[in-house]
């Protein structure tokens, strides 16, 4: 009987934390050595068509996605469980809106774009990591979302930021053809 040896908790949990401490901070290559080639992001449904693939191309993407939306950005480790090759890490995202935020439909086209407000904001969320081979394999999350966009001014909506909000959906859309 082939019996895999467990992961150690402590090399979960850190490699949990550094996944998400690279969100806002990591190069290309550190993606390489904490995100396994296989590695699938279930929150990019939203995002940018690059972020769908696998692996560490694909959640590099994500932290360029958020980056440029988001100056200052930064997650504040509150709380981090592990059990077994499972890791949730309990966060506070925090940064200011400094660019536009480019929300995608599931075929990958733009769907919503809010633009910059230069507003701050800090919300909580959880990330659920499973880790194999000592990288992390998969990821899902539980954000904040409306708290998100009521302390960045986007809800509720005035009608300057509609109109403003419509500019940075015409320039997102000029820009991805071209």
């Amino acid at each position: 009987m082939n019996v895999e040896e467990p992961v150690p908790s402590d090399h979960v949990k850190s490699l949990a934390v550094r996944s998400i401490e690279l969100m806002a901070n990591g190069s290309r290559a550190d993606f390489d050595a904490v995100v396994h080639p296989d590695a699938f992001n279930r929150e990019s449904a939203t995002e940018p068509p690059r972020t769908r693939g696998r692996g560490p191309d694909a959640f590099y993407a994500t932290a360029v996605w958020l980056r440029s939306a988001f100056s200052e950005l930064r997650f504040d480790i509150e709380d981090v469980v592990v059990e077994g090759d499972l890791a949730v890490v309990y966060t506070t995202m925090k940064g200011r809106h400094a660019g536009p935020f480019v929300v995608y439909d599931e075929r990958g086209s733009i769907d919503q774009v809010f633009a910059p407000t230069g507003r701050v904001l800090a919300v909580k969320q959880s990330h659920w990591l499973r880790v194999e081979d000592g990288r992390v394999v998969e990821h899902w999350a539980t954000r904040d979302d409306l708290g998100q966009a009521v302390q960045l001014g986007w809800v509720p909506p005035t009608p300057l930021s509609l109109v403003r909000n419509a500019w940075a959906k015409r320039a997102a859309r000029k820009a991805a053809e071209g």
